[in-house]
């Protein structure tokens, strides 16, 4: 089943007409949620969207607080993206735990809810689509900024196929389906707060690998990593966390490594001070004592005890 649904609509009748329509376009398979009496008295709102097989989009702005209500919302099988572009989105999990985003954040879950809700002006886009395709944990919840380039192609795309969903044939259909999908797992994984286990030792190594470029980099931080790699500061902190190491130990570290090696080449033309700015220490002193930490030595015997043919300790 396909279809596209483009609504305004405000009034007595609104939420009934609303209702009556997202049935007839959206089917059993994405249910309309159940609201509050105070929803349904005051509610107002644009809608527009599709259903595209077993995937369901819709942009959504609502003029009033909107509120669902009864025991379960959604289905266990299935795994929203909510992407709030204005006002603020929350939801509850059956066990209580309430998540909450502001505009310019996305949330990612997967499994029934107990209820949702949103301020008052509040635009939103939601994409669900089955929970294999993300393949998170049930109830398992996250979050990311909604300005990555992956959540922008997403959007963009939904809209496209917002647009000419009707003109496509079959081949159309699949593939904007399947770019649907994958666009959206690569909006999770390229943008989450968290990170799964598993994804860790891949994330840690690449940060190791462009930090081992940028050594002499005096911008290189943690910070401009996460950012080269796409991802929070935290995220990238807990990757490495799960290996026992903080990244900066770990460009401090390496520095040191490199720092000593230059000490004891051969022949070598630059002094300590020179060695030390070159690894990004702030100052010869600063440079001793972590040289002293990690290595049991100053750079000053470590330089004198070298070995001149083969260049080490």
């Amino acid at each position: 089943m396909n279809g596209t649904l483009s609504m305004s609509l405000s009034g007595a009748n609104a939420f009934s007409d609303f209702a009556r329509e997202w049935q007839t376009r959206m089917g059993e398979t994405f249910a309309l949620a159940s609201f509050s009496r105070a929803t349904v008295a005051g509610f107002g709102a644009r809608s527009r969207g599709f259903r595209l097989r077993d995937v369901m989009f819709n942009r959504f702005e609502n003029a009033a607080a909107l509120r669902t209500a009864g025991p379960r919302v959604g289905a266990d099988d299935h795994v929203r993206l909510w992407i709030i572009h204005r006002g603020t989105w929350w939801f509850g999990e059956p066990g209580g735990t309430e998540h909450t985003a502001p505009a310019s954040r996305f949330l990612v879950q997967t499994g029934k809810l107990s209820h949702f809700a949103a301020t008052p002006r509040t635009t939103v886009q939601v994409l669900v689509l089955p929970a294999a395709e993300i393949r998170r944990n049930r109830g398992k919840t996250a979050s990311g900024p909604v300005d990555t380039a992956e959540v922008r192609l997403l959007t963009a795309h939904a809209t496209m196929v917002s647009r000419m969903l009707d003109s496509l044939g079959p081949a159309g259909v699949d593939a904007a389906r399947d770019t649907l999908a994958e666009l959206a797992r690569a909006a999770v994984r390229g943008g989450l707060d968290d990170v799964e286990p598993r994804l860790s030792p891949a994330l840690a190594q690449a940060a190791r690998d462009l930090a081992d470029r940028r050594l002499t980099d005096p911008a290189l931080s943690p910070t401009t990593l996460a950012r080269k790699l796409n991802v929070s500061v935290r995220t990238l902190q807990r990757a490495f966390a799960n290996e026992g190491q903080s990244l900066s130990t770990y460009i401090r570290d390496r520095r040191l490594d490199e720092a000593r090696r230059a000490l004891t080449t051969p022949h070598r033309r630059m002094t300590i001070t020179e060695i030390a700015a070159r690894w990004q220490f702030a100052d010869s002193g600063h440079f001793a004592r972590a040289f002293r930490n990690r290595y049991d030595q100053t750079p000053t015997d470590c330089a004198a005890t070298a070995t001149p043919e083969t260049g080490v300790t």
